[in-house]
């Protein structure tokens, strides 16, 4: 092929297992002919099961170096240096113009971004100027997310034990959440109400993505490849629950038709340790997703984060209040963010709970009552914290309910 300094773009395929991701990556080899491409697929297992049917279904061959597989570990993590180790290799001899990477169905997403648009210290190969990602797809099971969405149980089927403090849920949730392009598969097995009622649960996940309906893994090549969809920045801060907290809530007539609503709860005083424990263990099954940090009295060192994705919610040490660091630091803070100063209280700083709960079909009212009920009371405010018993002690989050507890 003729001499090209262009970069290469990059399209990545995340989803969950069993979503058809590799079916959606057969797809487009097939059905794009034009397209000169080098493939990378990453499975868990010691067999790349999905490298061996995109060899058998395409034309593509191991003998021309043309698909990479990256078994036992995710290139999320454990395979990062060694996924651009590989990429490395290819762009040195530059016989391709596209690359493909369809990640394990457990791989956070964000991490594998930021190795193609930042580098990875642990690597000797830097991919910024010579590859260039595009587009982030996300491949989501519509049967699957729905049956476990509708009983309020798990929202995947995985049974895959986690990898490492994560879990299924919580990978999907992050690969719904960092997209530019959500490929919502097998349709043909969700009735159409219930696939807008879907529709408009994950719009309010993630506003920003562009929702496309697919059977068996059959998407027009258009609509992800040569996006020039992806932008870091704007994918990183373009969650629901981040705009949530940052601009409030504007109604979508779709999601408002299908009961999909959330809200922010802000204190400025603590929770009581026990008290909020309690209700984190026993939210709502509508709630779907809910996230933020919050003050548990007797810990003022240090802010307390919470987690929620489907049935699996994790509370525990997550971040410092800027009220205990150095002046000096503090004051780079006010610079940088005015808004801090004018909120800040003269006892307790930065000090307090701002929370985001989005669901469907759940009571906003009375869970909003039960998260009053466990912050202190003015007599409680003059007790001693550091008594009370403290269920956030370990070092990591704490899992606090999963599903079939």
């Amino acid at each position: 092929m003729p001499f090209n300094n262009d970069p290469i773009p990059v399209t990545i395929l995340s989803g969950s297992l069993g979503a058809g991701k590799t079916t959606t990556l057969n797809h487009i080899l097939s059905s794009e002919q034009e397209l000169n491409a080098a493939i990378l697929v990453n499975d868990m297992g010691e067999v790349n099961v999905d490298a061996d049917l995109v060899e058998r279904e395409s034309d593509l061959t191991q003998n021309d170096d043309e698909i990479i597989e990256m078994s036992n570990g995710c290139i999320c993590c454990r395979l990062r240096g060694d996924m651009l180790d590989e990429v490395g290799r290819l762009a040195e001899e530059r016989d391709f113009e596209y690359l493909l990477v369809e990640s394990s169905g457990i791989s956070e997403p964000i991490p594998v971004a930021q190795t193609f648009a930042r580098g990875f210290e642990d690597a000797e190969f830097d991919p910024t100027g010579v590859y260039e990602l595009d587009t982030m797809v996300s491949v989501v099971d519509a049967h699957s997310f729905w049956q476990g969405f509708d009983s309020g149980q798990v929202l995947t089927d995985d049974e895959m034990e986690p990898q490492g403090n994560r879990v299924p849920e919580e990978a999907l949730m992050d690969q719904i959440e960092f997209c530019d392009v959500l490929l919502l598969n097998k349709c043909d097995l969700v009735p159409d109400d219930e696939l807008e009622e879907m529709e408009a649960v994950l719009k309010t996940l993630q506003p920003r993505a562009k929702i496309i309906r697919t059977e068996h893994g059959a998407v027009d090549p258009e609509e992800i490849l040569n996006t020039g969809r992806f932008d870091f920045e704007e994918a990183s801060q373009s969650a629901g629950w981040k705009r949530e907290l940052q601009h409030g809530h504007h109604h979508e007539s779709a999601a408002d038709e299908h009961g999909v609503t959330s809200f922010v709860f802000d204190a400025d005083r603590p929770f009581h340790p026990e008290r909020i424990a309690r209700l984190f263990a026993d939210l709502p099954d509508g709630i779907v997703r809910a996230k933020g940090f919050f003050w548990s009295a007797g810990r003022e060192d240090i802010a307390m984060g919470l987690d929620k994705a489907g049935q699996s919610v994790r509370a525990g040490p997550k971040g410092t209040w800027i009220a205990t660091l150095p002046k000096a630091q503090q004051e780079r803070y006010f610079a940088a963010r005015p808004g801090i100063k004018e909120d800040w209280d003269d006892q307790w700083g930065d000090r307090g709970s701002e929370l985001v709960f989005i669901g469907r079909e759940f009571d906003q009212e009375t869970l909003i009552e039960r998260l009053e009920d466990c912050v202190l009371s003015d007599a409680e405010m003059t007790e001693d914290w550091n008594e009370y018993p403290d269920p956030f002690t370990a070092d990591e989050q704490r899992e606090l309910a999963l599903a079939d507890d």
